[in-house]
């Protein structure tokens, strides 16, 4: 692996559509590093893409075999789900001089750095003003087969304090990526990643 760049922002703040974007983006060329969750999959998700899903059991079989190397749950209106990513055939030595890219939570790109190493993994936190990002969210809920809009407002509120400036701060993120504007966006996270890759 070369470098891990690592998408993180507040829910609904777009980071899924630029994740695809940057994917599909030619002049970065970018592998995946798909995590885990224990949730339910949503309508618009497939297995794979966004996340592997699996059972808490099995979750618990790969905190065993020494498999995970970051996790959060969260205690949610539907139970305890889990997030984390495991040490799996996605980080092949063979392919050591790839770049990857992963969504996750602040938390969780602390203890991927600290356990790839700072020089090897660059976050990239996504920003947009709240009342911006609680039209989406809600907009997006309304999509959804069934709504949990109370897991929507958990998740709005929960990632207020999670992604407080003295958070941010303390994970050493003092650059901003502003989704206002997607294609504006996208042309400074390409421009990063580009200059990152070539360190």
């Amino acid at each position: 692996m070369n470098k891990l760049f690592v998408l993180m922002g507040k829910s609904a703040s777009g980071k899924d559509t630029i994740y695809k974007k940057l994917l599909e983006d030619k002049r970065i060329s970018l592998k995946t590093i798909v995590p885990y969750t224990t949730r339910p999959i949503r309508h618009e998700e497939k297995e794979g893409v966004e996340y592997h899903f699996v059972s808490r059991d099995k979750f618990e079989e790969m905190k065993e075999n020494k498999l995970v190397i970051e996790s959060r749950d969260y205690q949610t209106v539907h139970g305890v789900w889990s997030y984390f990513t495991a040490y799996d055939r996605q980080f092949s030595q063979e392919n050591s001089k790839d770049n990857y890219l992963m969504i996750n939570t602040l938390n969780g790109y602390e203890q991927i750095r600290d356990y790839f190493g700072k020089d090897n993994v660059v976050p990239l936190y996504i920003y947009v003003e709240d009342g911006i990002r609680l039209t989406r969210a809600l907009k997006r809920e309304r999509r959804q087969k069934v709504p949990k809009y109370a897991e929507m407002c958990r998740r709005y509120l929960a990632d207020d304090a999670d992604f407080s400036k003295d958070n941010l701060e303390k994970a050493g993120i003092d650059t901003f990526y502003d989704n206002e504007n997607i294609e504006r966006c996208m042309e400074q996270i390409v421009r990063c990643i580009t200059v990152h890759s070539q360190a």
